[in-house]
């Protein structure tokens, strides 16, 4: 893990705390979407078909603060949309530090070189720069040209100025293994502090569906680029045992209150990644209120073939609590990249009957400020 100990050791005494405590549902990280606007109209995106009133909807200041208060977890990722596009998002910055909260501030980066001025380098913030591959899948994945030279000169000035930098990488179908690894290769060139990586989410609202890696697929895609990773120190900020989930070697239920999401409408049910199942009106309502019975790969369709890290990395935690040495072989060892899978849990619904009909190509107004 790429964390700095200063970061791991803060949100191990939180967890600490938690079983001292007898807590059996705790968030870990809490998703904040201040906004669902975005300057860009990515293929694998779920988020950004919504009606222009929606759009130019913003969560205030005190309602962001309020949120990172009730919710009272260690790590806040700010989301959206493109946070870049809040007006008083170094005000919201601010308070989240003074509260001692780590931040992984969400952005493709189009806007940092001019907004940068305006946040201060601390150990509490991280820019989380997303890049879906090299210059030309990432291009493609966010439908437009240029952006991948623009991100990466946002990475250079954003080091260049001493912020802690991430690389967000999702995968999607059809990269291989040796053009992820030469990915990976140029993240540890570029100096960044390291890079969170996971297969797409299939949203339903996405423009394309074609682009979303099955589960079976993406497992042996990861087993590929870890056998070619042995030996070149890559910096993945995850824990040991989620990527050896990704590899196929751990069988997890996910954790959807791992990751509790506050967004424009309230306290969005069950996930960050599942936009249609209703909003509770506080954090308490969303943790009590909430069917969780309802969710996950076993239980619902739609988490078929998840195995994001807002919904696994909290499972792989709790894992490690109850398994150190297993997850201390692992981060010493890498995730085992041959041999059987782990046994996928069988799911307790009918499969849909495939309709034949094509997804929806919603269209969506694109802006830049």
């Amino acid at each position: 893990m790429s964390v700095p100990l200063r970061q791991q050791l803060s949100v191990a005494k939180y967890l600490i705390e938690q079983k001292i405590r007898g807590r059996q549902k705790y968030p870990l990280v809490l998703m904040l979407e201040p906004l669902f606007r975005c300057n860009l109209a990515c293929a694998g995106c779920g988020k950004i078909d919504y009606p222009e009133e929606i759009l130019d909807r913003r969560l205030s200041v005190e309602e962001c603060l309020a949120a990172v208060d009730e919710c009272g977890a260690p790590i806040v990722s700010i989301a959206g949309g493109e946070p870049l596009l809040h007006k008083e998002l170094p005000k919201v910055i601010e308070g989240i530090i003074e509260r001692k909260k780590y931040i992984y501030l969400c952005t493709n980066a189009l806007l940092l070189k001019k907004r940068i001025d305006d946040y201060k380098p601390s150990p509490f913030l991280t820019f989380s720069i997303h890049l879906d591959g090299n210059e030309d899948r990432h291009d493609v994945s966010v439908c437009q040209t240029g952006v991948f030279k623009r991100a990466v000169e946002a990475v250079e000035l954003a080091i260049s100025k001493g912020f802690r930098v991430n690389i967000n990488c999702t995968l999607f179908q059809g990269e291989s293994a040796e053009e992820i690894a030469e990915f990976l290769d140029y993240c540890k060139q570029l100096g960044v502090e390291g890079v969170t990586m996971a297969p797409g989410f299939s949203y339903e609202r996405a423009p394309r569906q074609d682009i979303f890696i099955k589960l079976r697929e993406s497992k042996t895609l990861f087993r590929k680029v870890f056998s070619l990773g042995k030996g070149r120190q890559w910096k993945l900020n995850h824990s040991s045992l989620y990527l050896d989930f990704l590899a196929g070697n751990q069988s997890y239920h996910c954790t959807p209150w791992g990751n509790p999401t506050r967004n424009v409408f309230g306290w969005q049910k069950p996930c960050y990644l599942l936009v249609d199942e209703g909003y509770a009106p506080s954090f308490q309502a969303l943790m009590e209120e909430t069917p969780w019975h309802k969710y996950g790969s076993v239980k619902n369709p739609k988490c078929a073939n998840c195995m994001a890290h807002c919904g696994f990395e909290a499972s792989a935690v709790e894992d490690s609590l109850r398994n150190p040495l297993k997850a201390a072989w692992v981060s010493l060892m890498g995730p085992r990249t041959s041999g059987a899978f782990a046994p996928e849990h069988e799911p307790e619904y009918e499969l849909p009957v495939a309709s034949g009909k094509r997804p929806l190509n919603i269209p969506v107004k694109v802006v830049s400020e």
